[in-house]
């Protein structure tokens, strides 16, 4: 019997690039209605944790579930749960705005009619309906970040999973993002996001994850996590990896 209060399930998942092991018997879970912040330094293995709960990337062993869904054996269930929000500008660069959401949302089985409805609500939503009609090129860098967000969202996903999403935003974009993530999240959306502002993770989150080397090191409520004086190193390393500059 599927557990409907657990939302993703990631179990003994071992990954494997080469001969470099990207995840290493990674296990945690994500409750439904969580805020959900995973921390690493470049490299720990963050986006390629996406990559396996989103099925972009196959891995060695484990099993991964979104909401009871096995990721593998019932993918179309599973990937209808999920919505993606990455961290790279991969838009259709010959369609509006507007277009460009409609045919995301045909991508779930959602009609043309349903789908202009739901496109003009989240372009009013996010800000973004004066550029309803224009190609994203002719948009800011700040326009296109919350674009990225109206697509992951089109199919009104139980799960919402950025990847760094204010990762390089001006503080009045990145506040902005903020409000829109906490008032979702209130609305019933589990949020999974992965962050190197400690900042973010304290504001946002209720629950925080932590991995280094592919490996799991701490999984628990906020408060807690960032009390742990063994943790001291792996915050540094983070704090470090985003003052460098090198964001990925």
């Amino acid at each position: 019997m599927r557990n409907s209060e657990i939302a993703i399930s990631v179990q003994n998942v071992t990954k494997f690039y080469g001969k470099l092991k990207a995840l290493d018997d990674v296990n945690f879970e994500v409750r439904r209605g969580d805020f959900f912040a995973f921390l690493g330094p470049n490299g720990a293995g963050k986006t390629t944790t996406i990559n396996v709960i989103t099925g972009l990337s196959n891995y060695r062993a484990g099993q991964v579930e979104v909401f009871g869904h096995n990721t593998i054996i019932e993918y179309p269930q599973s990937r209808r749960l999920l919505g993606l929000c990455a961290q790279e500008f991969n838009f259709d660069p010959f369609v509006t705005l507007h277009q460009l959401l409609v045919y995301q949302a045909g991508y779930f089985g959602i009609r043309p009619g349903a789908a202009a409805k739901r496109a003009d609500e989240l372009l009013e939503r996010f800000q973004l309906t004066e550029k309803r009609n224009v190609k994203h090129r002719a948009l800011s860098g700040g326009m296109k970040k919350r674009l990225l967000i109206c697509r992951a969202l089109i199919h009104d996903p139980e799960i919402l999973i950025l990847d760094e999403p204010t990762a390089g935003c001006d503080l009045e974009l990145k506040f902005l993002i903020w409000d829109y993530l906490t008032q979702l999240n209130k609305e019933g959306k589990t949020i999974f996001l992965t962050t190197h502002y400690m900042e973010e993770a304290e504001r946002l989150c209720r629950t925080i994850g932590i991995i280094n080397h592919g490996r799991i090191v701490r999984i628990g409520n906020k408060q807690e996590v960032l009390k742990d004086k063994s943790l001291e190193a792996v915050f540094l390393e983070v704090t470090g990896t985003h003052e460098g500059g090198n964001i990925k």
